[in-house]
């Protein structure tokens, strides 16, 4: 039986599956300190905090998926850590702006940057890769 390594994909997971698990922490702590079962219940923190982890939720699989079929399909192993990198510090600066108070919003506009880009790259790689 053939293995499929995925070493990039395997890292960028591991470190984006980290990110989305401080997120949901933080969602977790502050739904406890107000007694909050389902929703934000008028709380904007706790709004906030939710969406930032919605917003991980969102973003992190599609990207991982781009990457995983990119590595697949033979592209380039520092090429794909490099957009990596560049998507899970964009989630990380992105995440920041939710979970800790007082981040400045410039985390949340450069995190989404990072990560709109680095998707753009693995769209613009898997594609290129397939016609090679």
């Amino acid at each position: 039986m053939d293995t499929l390594s995925l070493p990039v994909t395997s890292l960028a997971a591991i470190l984006n599956g980290a990110i989305l698990l401080a997120l949901t922490v933080a969602v977790i702590r502050d739904r406890r300190a107000g007694g909050v079962v389902m929703g934000d219940d008028g709380n904007r923190q706790l709004a906030k905090r939710i969406r930032g982890q919605a917003n991980a939720a969102e973003q992190m699989p599609i990207a991982l998926i781009l990457l995983a079929l990119s590595e697949a399909q033979g592209a380039n192993g520092w090429w794909l850590a490099l957009v990596a990198l560049v998507f899970t510090a964009g989630r990380a600066a992105h995440g920041a702006y939710f979970a800790i108070p007082g981040v400045h919003w410039t985390a949340r506009f450069w995190g989404m940057l990072a990560t709109l880009a680095a998707q753009l790259l693995l769209l613009l790689t898997l594609g290129v890769t397939l016609l090679i």
